[in-house]
């Protein structure tokens, strides 16, 4: 259910307080570069996962059933559809 305009931007608000408030600890310091990887690949993976979401979405708006699909991600046709068919549709 949306959430107001209000409430989007009270949300938001926290958000920045808490972002320019951060302080790193020790421990993300000391592994800085390491977790710099992690976050990036965490990015990247997000990004990925929403062009194979656009991709699916114009194959199923091709025509494409989800058998194909399916196999194409290397899964069943019906894991495909359980998954994808609501954000695709």
């Amino acid at each position: 259910m949306p959430k107001s305009t209000e409430e989007i931007l009270a949300h938001a608000d926290e958000l920045a307080k808490k972002f320019e408030d951060y302080e790193p600890s020790e421990l993300e310091l000391q592994f800085a570069d390491q977790l710099a990887d992690i976050h990036r690949w965490v990015v990247n993976r997000a990004t990925a996962e929403k062009n194979i979401v656009d991709a699916i979405r114009g194959a199923r708006k091709a025509g494409a059933p989800w058998d194909v699909i399916g196999s194409i991600l290397g899964t069943s046709g019906e894991a495909a559809r359980q998954k994808y068919r609501s954000i695709a549709a």
